[in-house]
């Protein structure tokens, strides 16, 4: 009997290995490309059981077999791609379970936007949505400990994951959640691998204390490594593991549905549009601007702005026929600045949100006035329709970029870093000396306010000289994120592209505890084997796409 079958008499779900869905199921949004063997869309808790059940016991009698989860595929890192069993969320395991005036209970295979249509009907929100927010999913956001726009005032998901209901590696059930001491010491009693995994992450973690409170990146954002340093809160006398399965990529144990903590939104804002036309003056600009604490930080350049004019049809398209025509006369003015040649360097947009519009907007007008001496060029959009253009471009900004280049590839390879912004006087023209090296062409985006980074290259993959390029240039570029003790992922994750550098932001003894706290969750390496230990650059080179376009 073939696995397939196997697999069938115990699952309700449906298990497919037709070319087409293989293919689908063999990309994200990363350079790679990694083909599994078949698809399975379970229905329940009940079939994600049984499957890993099933998986466990062939690793036991040493069949070369794994399961990786996948949502809705939009991950930058290759972290939902297997050579093995994937696991799809989003056609059956989509549900919003529950939701009350503070928190939602969720399906990993929810799509955001769908998740939010039902939270914004209580006006409440998840605040760390990502810039792929039309096209991400649930499964994904948490796996990824995702960030965006508003993580700059609102903190990124690992803030807001209160539980997660999982399956383990052997098929066991459990739920992880915070705990009290008392709370802890029954777990740890357990005779099982839950109980087995509380004994040994909280020894692992009291032997480590130091080393692993010093472990942890001193920015504002982090998704690279387990963020052991997440478990223990010594204040409220607390011991969580649902933090460090949040970013965890299912390497540890898959998430079934999860308890996530929402906010009420302010109501009203106000926008700050800062032209800049070059880049010397951005970290004072940053420094004054965030004195008013703005409720996002981002920015796009002026090679996704020229995008954004030439794809201006295909985006105001999105918006029905009212929005575009707004939409269209709102772009005039950018429109002429590529006809006559002005086009900024940087375009910042520094959004304020408090409970009046006029609140907004006098804080606004007050951030604009700090400026004042720097001879900027800036704009106000007084309310959330005029600013919503630069929404648009600055959303779209990835998507722009892969449309804009016959074969050539929007490539995701040092896509995202972050460093303190009082660094970039000096982090800057280091990094843009070392892109200078290289005859690429690329668009930075990103969180301007928390020096979180997308740079995204447009690169010929069936090239070899390009994928040497990406090899010798993540290796470049993460020496020098580590020289100004940054983090190498503030929200895409470590996945196929970064695992392999993850000891040269952390050192080698603190991946030893990554490594150890895969084993005491997965010692049998069933789940998502090769993200977060055990990734080679091998493992990148034999990956990479061969395709110019995909």
């Amino acid at each position: 009997m073939s696995q397939k079958e196997e697999l069938q008499k115990i699952i309700q779900g449906e298990i497919v290995t037709d070319s087409k869905t293989l293919t689908e199921f063999s990309r994200d949004t990363s350079v790679f490309e990694e083909r599994p063997t078949l698809v399975i869309f379970p229905k329940n808790v009940a079939d994600v059981s049984a499957v890993l059940s099933y998986v466990h016991g062939e690793r036991e009698k040493g069949t070369n077999v794994s399961v990786t989860a996948r949502s809705a595929g939009t991950c930058m890192s290759g972290g939902p791609l297997t050579s093995s069993i994937a696991m799809g969320f989003t056609k059956h395991m989509n549900q919003l379970l529950e939701l009350t005036d503070k928190d939602a209970l969720v399906e990993p295979g929810m799509y955001y936007r769908d998740f939010e249509k039902e939270t914004l009907k209580r006006n409440l929100l998840l605040p760390s949505y990502p810039a792929s927010r039309g096209l991400a999913a649930m499964g994904g956001i948490v796996n990824n400990n995702s960030g965006g726009e508003r993580s700059l005032r609102y903190g990124k998901t690992e803030k807001y994951v209160e539980e997660i209901n999982a399956v383990l590696s052997d098929g066991s059930i459990a739920n992880f959640k915070e705990l009290n001491n008392e709370e802890l010491e029954k777990k740890k009693i357990e005779q099982t691998l839950e109980g087995d995994i509380y004994r040994k992450i909280s020894e692992l973690i009291s032997h480590n204390k130091e080393l692993i409170a010093n472990a942890k990146p001193k920015v504002s954002k982090n998704s690279a490594g387990y963020a052991l340093w997440s478990v223990v809160d010594e204040e409220k006398g607390t011991f969580n593991l649902a933090k460090l399965l949040t970013g965890a990529q299912g390497t540890l144990a898959l998430m079934t549905s999860a308890k996530i903590s929402l906010v009420t939104p302010k109501e009203h804002r106000a926008m700050l549009i800062i032209f800049l036309k070059n880049l010397d003056t951005l970290p004072e600009i940053v420094r004054r601007v965030l004195r008013f604490n703005p409720e996002s930080f981002e920015s796009y350049d002026d090679h996704t702005f020229k995008l954004a004019v030439r794809f201006l049809p295909q985006m105001i398209s999105k918006l029905g026929v009212t929005g575009a025509v707004s939409l269209g006369l709102s772009f005039l003015p950018e429109v002429s600045m590529v006809m006559t040649g002005g086009v900024p360097k940087l375009i910042l947009m520094a959004e304020f949100a408090e409970d009046t519009s006029g609140e907004a907007l006098r804080v606004c007008k007050l951030a604009e006035e700090s400026l004042k001496d720097m001879n900027l060029k800036t704009r106000i959009a007084k309310n959330e329709r005029e600013a919503n253009k630069y929404w648009i471009v600055r959303r779209e900004s990835f998507s722009l970029l892969r449309k804009s280049s016959r074969g050539l590839y929007a490539s995701a390879f040092i896509d995202d870093f972050v460093v303190d912004p009082d660094v970039y006087p000096k982090f800057l023209p280091e990094l843009n000396a070392l892109l200078g090296q290289y005859d690429i062409i690329y668009t930075i985006a990103g969180h301007i306010g928390n020096g979180n980074f997308h740079i995204i290259p447009l690169m010929d993959l069936s090239s070899e000289k390009s994928r040497n390029i990406i090899l010798e240039l993540s290796e470049k570029v993460y020496i020098l994120i580590a020289k100004y003790h940054g983090s190498i992922t503030g929200e895409h994750n470590d996945g196929i592209i970064r695992t392999p550098y993850l000891e040269m932001m952390y050192g080698k003894e603190v991946c030893d505890l990554f490594t150890e706290v895969k084993h005491i969750f997965d010692p049998l390496n069933v789940l998502n084997p090769g993200k977060k230990v055990g990734g080679t650059r091998e493992d990148i080179k034999r990956l990479m796409s061969h395709h110019s376009t995909m």
